[in-house]
């Protein structure tokens, strides 16, 4: 994603008694609206009863990261999709690794303010039960992390949209419907709890396709996306689409979309209904009972 074009020309002024142009206007709109959000976000909030009621936790996403310019572009989208979503609301973003902001660094910027962290990981694995829970602890921020977006029903509509975008048919005859299949194509953990999280993803939108979906994997587990989509062919499946999986373009994603012999859907990204998810998984970990430790992972 490339940065927006100014409003205008700084180098020839807009000629004086000009009234501004409508872009001016929505550009100093956008300005003020976005300096309101981020003022009341720091301040108490007075209910009509005279209550002062503390500002929200801010909403940190936490993406993995990547050397694709595509997914800072998606994640950043998708960060404008949740504060658009509750204007109120502080977000931030950190990472991993690979890009900045990293997450430390993020958690480090919020001071003493509460934080929720919410994972842009489709799964439980390392990343989720160690390296995030261990580096919101050594923040020694007032932080909650909350559970992984997936497996949700939100996240199969959204894998349904996108094989629809990809040419995937809303009708099927019952002899097409026989005739194809989907492999899920994610990432891959060696952690079994991570791999029970994308079967659970399969079953659900096979469930809603009504065909048969088979997960594979990009590494660390097995079977491949090339294994998978041999095993449908054997079986008799000679429409064979492979949905994305994963958060955001990167590597591995345009490795298993480079192996369907038929269509491949784009990565999640900055659907609407992910937007929704990561409220959702916010909004669990806030009413969540008080954590026994100080950074606990919120229950899916």
């Amino acid at each position: 994603m490339t940065a927006s074009n100014p409003s205008h020309d700084e180098s020839h002024p807009r000629p004086a008694g000009r009234p501004p142009h409508d872009a001016d206007l929505g550009s100093a709109a956008q300005l003020l609206t976005r300096i309101g959000s981020r003022l009341g976000s720091r301040l108490s909030v007075v209910s009509q009863n005279g209550t002062l009621h503390p500002a929200p936790p801010a909403l940190v996403l936490v993406a993995h990261g990547s050397r694709d310019p595509e997914a800072l572009s998606t994640v950043r989208a998708l960060m404008e999709r949740v504060r658009d979503l509750r204007p109120r609301l502080p977000v931030r973003l950190g990472h991993i690794e690979l890009n900045e902001p990293l997450l430390p660094d993020t958690l480090a910027s919020l001071g003493e303010d509460r934080a929720v962290l919410v994972p842009l990981l489709l799964s439980r694995g390392h990343h989720v039960k160690r390296d995030i829970p261990e580096t919101a602890g050594a923040a020694r921020a007032d932080t909650r992390v909350a559970a992984p977006l997936g497996p949700h029903p939100l996240l199969v509509e959204t894998l349904y949209a996108r094989l629809v975008e990809a040419g995937w048919p809303s009708r099927m005859s019952d002899a097409r419907r026989r005739a194809s299949a989907v492999v899920l194509a994610a990432a891959g953990s060696r952690d079994p709890d991570s791999a029970a999280d994308t079967r659970r993803a399969a079953q659900l939108l096979a469930e809603r396709l009504g065909v048969t979906v088979v997960p594979a994997y990009a590494s660390a587990a097995t079977p491949t996306v090339s294994a998978a989509i041999r095993t449908l062919t054997a079986r008799g499946h000679h429409r064979i689409a492979v949905a994305s999986y994963f958060a955001a373009p990167g590597r591995f994603a345009a490795e298993c979309a480079a192996a369907a012999p038929w269509i491949a859907a784009d990565p999640l990204g900055a659907h609407p209904a992910v937007a929704r998810l990561v409220l959702h998984r916010y909004d669990q970990a806030v009413a969540a009972p008080e954590p026994s430790a100080a950074h606990t992972l919120a229950s899916a």
